[in-house]
């Protein structure tokens, strides 16, 4: 179950500074969309995840899209932020994230993942051999039987993350 432990739990994506992913070493993100930076029902960036990626921009730290979600989907979301948006992207399987991150000149020791869920985001990142793995919890979870399932398989995981940094 270790395995699938983030490293760090932000409150939010806005949290995540360049500082932070900098003094990690990290110069590459593989970021989820859908209710990791907006809700499934914004089909654009926001004015906040607008200003969040630009400053991660100006850091020098390029965002990659990496979405499960359909292309018309992910191509209107990342249109005009100047970063590359990957959809039915698989994960966790590797092999498209793979070939992504050869293409972006990404390394394992300077690529983290962003994403809201254990089992696609995190599962990537700790199958990909990345050096940092970052949650955040849902903007705005769905609530259909499947996911409310998925979210209760996910508590033991952000249990033990807790219990490892003394957040009982």
């Amino acid at each position: 179950m270790s395995y699938l432990v983030p490293h760090f739990i932000f409150d939010s994506y806005s949290g995540i500074t360049p500082d932070f992913l900098l003094s990690k070493g990290i110069k590459f993100v593989l970021c989820d969309i859908d209710n990791t930076l907006v809700t499934y029902d914004d089909p654009e960036p926001t004015k906040e995840v607008t200003s969040w990626l630009c400053k991660m921009k100006n850091a020098g730290i390029e965002i990659i899209f990496l979405s499960n979600n359909e292309k018309e989907r992910v191509t209107r979301f990342a249109r005009d932020t100047g970063y590359k948006g990957y959809a039915d992207s698989g994960k966790p399987l590797t092999g498209k994230a793979r070939k992504i991150m050869k293409e972006a000149g990404a390394l394992q020791s300077n690529t983290a993942v962003l994403g809201d869920q254990i089992y696609t985001d995190m599962l990537l990142g700790a199958r990909l051999g990345l050096s940092l793995r970052i949650f955040v919890p849902p903007i705005k979870d769905k609530k259909t039987l499947f996911f409310r399932f998925k979210r209760l398989l996910e508590r033991p995981v952000l249990y033990r993350y807790n219990r490892m940094h003394k957040k009982t």
